[in-house]
């Protein structure tokens, strides 16, 4: 009788569903999403020059690197609903670093956002190949793209005005969000996921993986896609930015157009039922292809400012595309076995993009000027393009979408296929 009176929530946790992941990622989304336009130009306010900004960015991204590749190792001695809540905690501390600690606070607190970022990232995907099936891993991605629309886009506009209104205000909406984003995690009871039975040996160094991914071809491009593509936001969340400054437009127009763009995460579930209709390394050869040209197109015409910017909002449209397509090569991929491990790898794309892409512009602005950074940044997605024709023609099919014939092999051109 006693038995029958305790809710069913407390007698054992709730199985998981996409809905609570998406649900969780909405939340990482105003976490991260009303930063994502103040921090460029926190720095930019706080340092004055471009080039030292990217030093910076680049310092911080080697550090956040170093800590994603370690959360796997460190999983192995502490449960990881304890690593996802210290990463969560982390953009509290890093809300409180930038409003009491001044422009040097302010640099402390994008390390910590940073690498709470990375901790919990390779958490999430973790706790997402433990719990949804790789059937369904592309509704997931979309259905987390879709919850996360609302914190991307009305973020970045929130940030530079609650910034303009009282500067520590979007920092502290954040570490409020990602208190409640704990709240949630908690409530959901994922626990540290599902228990792979492995043969009993001494838990080994973090980069010993690194042998078996490269030896995966499959895994290599998928994590290729998402450092290209993650270079691409960088360009545009970043230099976008001081690019409207140095033009003379609007402080706020970066955050404006951030804003905009993020619109577009709400036409995920349009994506992915244009994805069903043809085979995955087309979308994704698309997505590289149009981001390739519009980055171009913004270089070529930097001498107009609203042209430009036109242009970078139109390849801002196709890494959403991206952001759709392009991380599922990697995720059907992942050996059940190897789940931590290779989503720690995977996750360090957002750190390996944060080391090349400001290394690049400070390159860059050495022998050119900031539009420069957007030709790099073109140059770039042609050659994931390039990576892209080498995937297997039918990837995917029997996953996302309906399968098709496939096209009748060209003896005269043989191709190697990831």
């Amino acid at each position: 009788m006693h038995e029958r009176r305790i809710p069913e929530w407390l007698r054992h946790a709730p199985n998981p569903s996409i809905r609570g992941f998406a649900t969780l990622a909405g939340l990482e989304a105003v976490v991260r999403g009303i930063l994502i336009s103040v921090f460029p130009l926190a720095m930019y306010r706080a340092l004055g020059d471009a080039q030292l900004v990217s030093a910076l960015y680049f310092a911080v991204g080697v550090v956040s690197l170093i800590a994603g590749l370690m959360v796997p190792w460190v999983i192995r001695f502490v449960p990881r609903r304890w690593v996802y809540s210290a990463g969560a905690l982390l953009y509290v501390c890093g809300a409180v670093a930038a409003v009491v600690g001044g422009p040097g606070g302010v640099v402390l607190a994008l390390a910590l956002n940073t690498m709470a970022t990375v901790m919990t990232f390779v958490c999430f995907n973790a706790y997402v190949l433990d719990y949804i099936a790789r059937i369904e891993l592309g509704r997931c991605e979309t259905s987390r793209m879709f919850y996360a629309a609302a914190g991307w886009t009305l973020g970045p506009v929130a940030g530079v005005t609650l910034m303009r209104w009282w500067e520590p205000a979007p920092f502290v909406v954040s570490a409020v969000a990602a208190l409640v984003m704990l709240s949630v995690f908690w409530i959901m009871r994922l626990g540290n996921g599902k228990l792979i039975t492995r043969a009993r040996a001494p838990a080994p160094n973090p980069l010993a993986f690194l042998p078996r991914f490269f030896a995966q071809p499959r895994l290599v491009a998928g994590w290729l896609f998402a450092v290209i593509r993650s270079c691409g936001w960088w360009v545009y969340v970043v230099y976008l930015p001081i690019f409207a400054i140095q033009s003379g437009l609007s402080e706020q127009l970066g955050g404006w157009l951030l804003s905009l763009t993020n619109a577009g995460l709400f036409a995920a579930p349009l994506i992915l039922a244009w994805m069903q209709r043809r085979p995955l390394r087309r979308a994704v050869q698309t997505g590289f292809l149009a981001a390739g040209l519009m980055f171009c197109g913004a270089a070529l015409t930097s001498g107009t400012p609203l042209v430009a910017v036109a242009f970078l909002m139109l390849a801002s449209f196709f890494l959403i595309v991206l952001d759709v397509c392009g991380g599922l090569p990697f995720l059907m991929a992942v050996k059940p076995s190897e789940r931590t491990e290779m989503s720690a790898i995977y996750s360090s794309f957002r750190d390996v993009s944060g080391i090349l892409t400001p290394g690049m512009a400070w390159l860059v602005l050495l022998v050119a000027p900031l539009a420069g950074i957007f030709a790099a940044g073109g140059i770039a997605m042609f050659v994931a393009f390039g990576i892209a024709t080498r995937l297997h023609p039918r990837l995917g099919q029997s996953r996302i979408g309906t399968a098709q014939p496939p096209a009748a092999p060209d003896p005269r051109h043989p191709q190697p296929q990831l």
